[in-house]
């Protein structure tokens, strides 16, 4: 993996959602995709806003939220791309998880470095790239919810089932108003 020299490594685990004042510039980065294409996020930002999840196979949120984040792929068509950044010392098969659920993401089978630029050591870590490497969403920043219903029970399913909706409806109003930017 190469890494692009940045302004900014570390600020974007303060960064997204924020006001303009407030920008945080994505790193730059190079990794290849299980599919073997080399994929470099300045260019593919460059040419449309890019959903950047950070995510690993034994996660429940990010089993909970994957499928939310398909429907917004499908709905936006072209217009957006997912990069589905895979890490966190998972044991687990990311190409096989991929496939098995039919999400056509771009998947990143060794994100690692990647996630440690982002300042994303948790999963799963969700950001809008806009076409000029401005993070314009970061899950991390999102107001906390309410989960006292949910915290009756330990398990993560349950919240992250609660948490997800929330998550990618927020994702969505952020993405239209990258793409609304965009066409004026």
């Amino acid at each position: 993996m190469r890494l692009t020299p940045l302004l900014t490594a570390f600020g974007l685990f303060l960064g997204g959602n924020i006001a303009a004042d407030e920008a945080r510039v994505a790193p730059d980065w190079t990794l290849q995709s299980a599919s073997g294409e080399t994929v470099t996020l300045s260019e593919v930002a460059a040419t449309q806003p890019v959903i950047l999840l950070f995510w690993a196979t034994w996660c429940p949120y990010c089993k909970a939220l994957m499928p939310h984040i398909q429907s917004i792929r499908l709905e936006y068509g072209d217009q957006i791309r997912v990069l589905a950044v895979h890490f966190h010392d998972d044991k687990g098969d990311p190409v096989a998880f991929i496939e098995s659920a039919g999400y056509d993401f771009t998947l990143l089978p060794d994100g690692d470095e990647v996630a440690e630029l982002n300042g994303v050591w948790g999963t799963p870590g969700l950001m809008i790239i806009d076409r000029h490497r401005t993070v314009r969403y970061n899950l991390y920043t999102l107001p906390k919810l309410d989960l006292s219903a949910a915290r009756e029970s330990s398990a993560h399913g349950k919240r992250a089932t609660y948490l997800a909706p929330y998550w990618a409806a927020e994702l969505r109003k952020s993405l239209d108003l990258v793409l609304s930017q965009q066409a004026d």
